[in-house]
């Protein structure tokens, strides 16, 4: 049990900081409302615990070693996120009608897979800091510690839907037009903070 909570404490402490993937869950659940807002929720979940399960198995030292692939990991999330911005922003300019249409089941998860699984930042913390403290446990308690960490993905986005889609409630239509900016703006600054992280990592 020790190795299961050590597990989950780490998950959720890099799971929490607002991140780039965080933002888009937070938007799609304010869209789309419950049920559906769990489906962006679950994807996301899956594509951690997959990076997780990867990081347990080695991929921690190959990111390690390899500056090039840090390098090009970090310019596909730049393309990424300032799609991702770009498109906020100019629905932050259209007038929403209240029956607007989502994305379709098959965009959504597509979507939500990418920014997961292109997103550096989650892809360093999963497959990086996670696999390098499973490799760092005890050969004994490393299933556990595992297990704790893909717990903290599924409990964090899965209560983020939830809270999203009770918020929305509330959501008036010049709210979501400034949420809509808001999520624009991170969006964009995290591609900003790649692109220059990324220069200073090919340097």
């Amino acid at each position: 049990m020790p190795s299961y909570l050590s597990g989950l404490a780490l998950g959720l402490a890099l799971i929490l900081p607002i991140g780039a993937q965080n933002v888009f869950l937070l938007d799609q659940a304010l869209r789309l409302r419950l049920p559906r807002a769990l489906v962006p929720a679950l994807c996301a979940a899956l594509c951690d615990i997959l990076l997780i399960a990867v990081g347990a198995l080695g991929a921690s030292a190959l990111l390690d070693a390899t500056r090039s692939l840090r390098v090009m990991l970090l310019a596909v999330g730049v393309v990424l996120l300032s799609v991702l911005g770009v498109q906020a922003l100019r629905a932050a300019g259209q007038e929403r009608s209240a029956g607007a249409a989502p994305l379709p089941l098959r965009a959504l998860v597509l979507r939500t897979v990418a920014v997961s699984l292109v997103n550096p930042h989650a892809v360093l913390d999963t497959v990086g800091v996670i696999g390098s403290a499973i490799a760092a446990t005890r050969a004994p308690g490393r299933p556990a510690f595992t297990a704790g960490a893909m717990t903290a993905s599924v409990l964090w986005f899965a209560g983020l839907a939830v809270a999203g889609a009770l918020a929305a409630r509330r959501l008036t239509p010049r709210g979501r037009r400034w949420l809509d900016r808001v999520s624009g703006v991170v969006l964009l600054a995290f591609a900003v903070a790649f692109a220059v992280e990324a220069g200073r990592a090919a340097a």
